[in-house]
This record gives C-alpha cells, structure tokens and sequence, in this order.
C-alpha cells in the first residue's frame, strides 16, 4: 500500500521489478541530461543572458533584447544558424505551417519521406480536410513515400522517386498516432545521406515535436536543414505557457520569419508583452525536465511488459523521442489507462476523461492531461485516438516520482475495471 493512494500488491510488486529491469537505463538518461543541462547554461553565458532581458515590449517590439537572445539560446543548443523562438506560434502544427510556408513557393514540391504526416498538419498541407490556404491550395505540390511492411523510412524508395525538381524532403521524428518507430539522430542521419546522394540541394525538414534533448547529438549537426517544433512540449521545461521554434540554415530562418511577420521586417518585430522571463526559465529546466520524461516512459514500458502488454519501444531500447505506445487491446482499457492518468494528476484530478471529437483528427481522441498549461505534452499525459490497435500514446512528466505514480495508477485502473 502506498501512504497516500490506493495500489494494488500486484502493481506494487510489478514496479519494484520495473525498477530492477530499467536502471541501467535511467542512468543512461541521467548521462544525457547533464550534458545536455550543461550544453544550455552555457547557451545562456555566451549569450549574455541578464535580467534585463526579462523586460516586457510592447507594440512593435523594435530592439527587444530578450527576445534577440532567446534566439541566440536556441540557436546554440541545437547547433543552430539561427532561430525564431516566439510566443505567438500558437503549436507545434503552426510552426511547421510558417516553416512550409516561409521556405516553399507555388509550383514547388515536397516530398515526405516518412509516409503521412501527423493528423493535424495534413489539413495545412491540404491532404485531408479542403480548407481554404493550405499548402495544395497555394499550388504547392505535396507526394509522400510509404513506410515500409516494418515501419522503416524505404531508402531505395527515396532513391527511386527523389530527382532535381523536389524543392524540400521533409521528415517527421515521431510517430503521430501510428505505431512505426520513432527516428533517432542516427536514423535521421541515414535519411540525409540516402538524400543528398541523389539530390544535394533540396531543403531537408524536420518536424522534431517530442524530440528535443532526448539526445545529445542534434539533427541540425546531420544534415538537416530546418527544424521546428513547440513549446509545450519539451523545449518549454513545462513553464512556458505557449509558443514554439523554427531553428536551421541562416538564410532559410530568415524567409520563415518574414512568413511569421512581414517581408522587410521578419524577426525585428514582435512584442514579447510579459512572457520573456517563463520563456528562458522554460528553457533553461528543457534538459532536466525531458530527462524526467523519459525516466517515465522507460518505467511505464517496463511496467507493462510486465503486466502482459506490448509496447514500443521497449524499456532498454535507444529512444528518440519522449512518446511511449502501449497496446492496450480494447477501448476499455484505452479509456481506463487515461482515467487513471488523469486522476494522478496535480490539477484536474477530480475530472474523468471520455472520447470526443476533437478538430483536426478524424477519429473521436480521448486525452487525459491535468496540466499547468493547457495541451502541455512534457507534463504527464496519455491520448489517442479511439480506433484500431486501441493503443495510446503517452508522454511526459516533470519530476520522475510523480510520473511513475502516475503509471501506477493508470495500470491500477486498468486492473480494478
């Protein structure tokens, strides 16, 4: 019995073994997370952080010095020409949509070499939904190869369709809601140079939602050309209350900036009103706080190994991003799991979640996430759409103890149906 929640001796003995199994591996993320905690303060030194770049700007934000070093922070960590870090990317979607936008031109091609995007970036691109201004609509042309039978980037696929006329070959890290492997650094790595050995002048993108600071090499130093991702999610330390990035090539930041604002102004505007301060404070707790994401995705995926479930990856498998899959086997299950995530929550314990409609996904999503900042991925949460394999997707947590609870709890559930 745990002094403050109801758990089962069955879950409770579970976890112990849990622990045995995964402690080689949480000192390998202990590792990381020094070096990358390391990496960001001195991001913060060369770029001469002080608090008077916590200064709010107003109206036009002509010479704001935070936000100018803020840059300067991201660009260094992520071995970075340049990049574009504002509060006004409203997600992760948006900022990938200002990069797509920035960098292509009617009558281009793009080529996603890691079969269909994310459920909410297809309606930008145009490929499901028929708004009005996505990418297809602006006469951008839009072609994808497929994954292979195991979920693997097809390499001679890309050697077969990749010519001279594609402007940009663009990547995504993560899964989405599917259940292929996400790409490591290495396995991005191996894109590039299957690339450039057949076009070495297309744009290579890369949607890195999930991926930040997972390791300590970065995609920017492979070969990849931009990169976006949000705030929310693991570059925000669970303190920033929203925004995103744009990081790569000089020149192409730039184009994407005058997308995000004006051409002729780009990044010389932009008020940052009272957010500076939870911006570098989000940043700066980035490293620590995704190493505690996945100290808790490697528990939970040893937990339920245990318990008789299939899950990707497995507990001492390389990782490249902070997202755990957990074949549940029924939408039972799948609610009872997020019921149980929700409820070890700090804020919005009392709340039970159920499947809905959700914009931009097709299917009905249920999402369980008692965050400080609403739709915060670092902070513990589990969603997924309530379809086939009835799989969800978890990620998060700020601090291991209560991740790991959390992981209890939702098995407890589960267990207690």
């Amino acid at each position: 019995m745990n002094d403050f929640f109801e758990i089962s001796e069955e879950i409770l003995k579970a976890s112990e073994k849990a622990m045995e199994l995964c402690s080689d591996k949480l000192k390998e993320i202990d590792d990381i997370q020094e070096y990358n905690q390391h990496k960001m303060l001195k991001a913060f030194q060369k770029a001469k952080v002080s608090e008077s770049h916590f200064t709010a700007s107003t109206g036009y934000g002509y010479g704001d010095r935070g936000r100018d070093s803020l840059d300067e922070v991201f660009a260094y960590v992520f071995d970075a020409e340049d990049a574009l870090v504002r509060h006004n990317f409203v997600s992760g979607t948006h900022a990938l949509t200002v990069a797509l936008f920035g960098v292509l031109r009617p009558g281009d091609k793009m080529l996603s070499v890691t079969g269909t995007p994310y459920d909410t970036l297809r309606s930008a691109i145009g490929i499901e939904g028929n708004y009005p201004g996505s990418l297809i609509d602006f006469g951008i042309k839009y072609e994808e190869i497929k994954l292979d039978d195991n979920g693997l980037v097809n390499h001679q696929a890309i050697k077969d369709k990749l010519d001279s006329t594609y402007k940009m070959v663009y990547i995504q890290r993560s899964r989405g809601y599917s259940v292929r492997p996400t790409l490591t650094v290495d396995d991005i790595e191996s894109i590039v140079k299957t690339v450039r050995s057949v076009n070495k002048d297309v744009i290579i993108m890369l949607d890195n939602c999930y991926g930040e600071f997972v390791e300590k090499k970065q995609p920017l130093s492979v070969g990849v050309d931009l990169m976006a991702g949000s705030l929310i999610k693991n570059p925000g330390g669970g303190i920033a209350p929203t925004g995103g990035y744009i990081a790569g090539r000089k020149d192409l930041v730039e184009m994407c900036s005058y997308r995000l604002t004006t051409p002729g102004t780009g990044k010389e505007l932009g008020a940052t009103l009272n957010l500076n301060r939870e911006l570098f404070l989000g940043a700066y707790h980035a490293p620590h706080a995704t190493g505690e994401a996945l100290k808790t995705a490697v528990f939970a995926s040893a937990l339920f190994s245990i318990l008789g479930y299939d899950v990707s990856p497995g507990y001492n498998e390389k990782r490249g991003d902070i997202i755990q899959l957990i074949m549940l086997k029924t939408p039972e299950n799948l609610e009872k799991f997020c019921v149980g995530i929700q409820h070890s929550s700090a804020v919005d314990s009392f709340v039970t979640p159920y499947p809905d409609d959700m914009p931009g996904y097709e299917d009905k999503v249920i999402m369980a996430a008692g965050a400080f900042t609403l739709g915060s991925s670092i902070e513990l949460s589990a969603d997924a759409p309530l379809r086939e394999p009835y799989a969800v997707w978890m990620q998060g947590s700020l601090n291991f103890h209560s991740g790991k609870l959390g992981i209890m709890l939702a098995a407890n559930e589960i267990m207690n149906k």
